[in-house]
């Protein structure tokens, strides 16, 4: 079964690679990874896809909490967050193919960020069912490339996930 992790750590070189590497150790893989800065430059929230069952999730979470780094982790349950992650896709599309595929994009409200004689670039943001229909409609067309972020999440309602540290 997906699980998601939300982990929060200090925004330094090698934290990443500190927080990955006890994965690795453990020969746990991980699906999917997003990093990025929070509202505090200093702290990094690091967003991780993994199968596993609850005690693989609390096993790697009482490991991650001994790391020096990390701040704060929680596993975030389905019903409790919202997840989103980026695709941009490469489609070909001349003269003769290009209405069609731009009457797909705009079905998923996806976005057109650049236009060549023969291919079109799509941006879409939405859920992995979401971005895997858009990419069974435009394989036929010719899918040239295919970049995704890998999902992001936030739990709902007050529920916040924060913590003040010292930035001297």
């Amino acid at each position: 079964m997906l699980q998601s992790l939300s982990i929060l750590v200090e925004n330094r070189a090698g934290v990443l690679n500190r927080v990955t590497s006890l994965f690795a150790r453990r020969s746990f893989n991980i699906e999917s990874l997003a990093v990025g800065t929070t509202q505090n430059p200093a702290i990094s929230r690091i967003t991780i896809t993994l199968n596993g069952d609850e005690e693989l999730v609390r096993q790697i979470t009482r490991q991650l909490h001994k790391l020096p780094d990390v701040l704060m982790v929680r596993h975030l349950n389905p019903v409790d967050h919202f997840t989103r992650e980026l695709v941009f896709i490469k489609v070909y599309a001349d003269a003769q193919t290009r209405t069609q595929v731009l009457q797909i994009v705009d079905i998923f409200r996806g976005h057109i960020i650049d236009v060549s004689p023969e291919t079109v670039t799509v941006e879409l943001s939405g859920k992995e069912d979401k971005i895997e229909a858009l990419h069974a409609l435009l394989e036929p067309y010719g899918i040239l490339e295919l970049v995704r972020t890998g999902p992001i999440a936030i739990e709902r309602g007050q529920q916040v996930m924060n913590v003040e540290i010292d930035n001297a």
